[in-house]
């Protein structure tokens, strides 16, 4: 029998996967007990909590022990190391096998453009830049003028849903508020 031999990133992944899968849920404490709690962990500092105190019988917290694997941390879900660029200079240090590029958020449209550009060449994943079939094969004018104007339509058309659901939840807030409003009593008048 031959096995197929895993890139080192994919077993990383593997790893990390079966460690993540051992990881107990962290809840905050008597989250279970209380509506008002959240589930969602808050570190305990109460002077008899238990949970600080490690009490057997209570739930864990989270420690250093449940740390991921030591090759698959820093990875990208891709099996890539991010390596945030904001220049095309910064492109020269990634190794294409190993690395992938992402585009600092400070950067401007027109360094975007140009690291884009620069990233094609080199056969770079970039791992925030969504490149559809229509701007890779269409690099003309007119196919960057429809891209751009698709996206102004969605985006319009995310605002009207937007201001139909808030329209929506305006008319609930009035119907409820009806609802809980106590009707007036009818002064009684006293008959002779």
């Amino acid at each position: 029998m031959t096995e197929k031999k895993q890139s080192p990133s994919r077993k990383a992944l593997q790893l990390r996967a079966r460690a993540k899968n051992k990881k107990p849920k962290f809840e905050r404490a008597e989250s279970w007990k209380f509506d008002r709690f959240s589930l969602s962990w808050r570190k305990p500092r109460g002077l008899d909590n238990k949970i600080r105190r490690k009490i057997k019988g209570w739930p864990p917290g989270p420690s250093v022990g449940y740390k991921g694997p030591k090759i698959a941390r820093f990875l990208h879900p891709s099996g890539y190391r991010e390596v945030i660029v904001y220049n095309v200079a910064d492109l020269s240090t990634i190794d294409p096998q190993t690395q992938a590029a992402r585009i600092g958020h400070t950067v401007g449209k027109r360094k975007r453009a140009l690291i884009i550009e620069e990233v094609k060449k080199l056969n770079i994943k970039i791992l925030n830049v969504k490149l559809s079939p229509q701007t890779e094969d269409a690099e003309t004018e007119e196919g960057e003028e429809t891209a751009t104007e698709e996206a102004e339509q969605t985006v319009k058309e995310e605002q009207k849903s937007q201001k139909v659901k808030k329209q929506a939840s305006k008319e609930k807030a009035l119907k409820q508020e009806k609802k809980s409003k106590p009707k007036p009593k009818k002064k009684e008048t006293k008959k002779k």
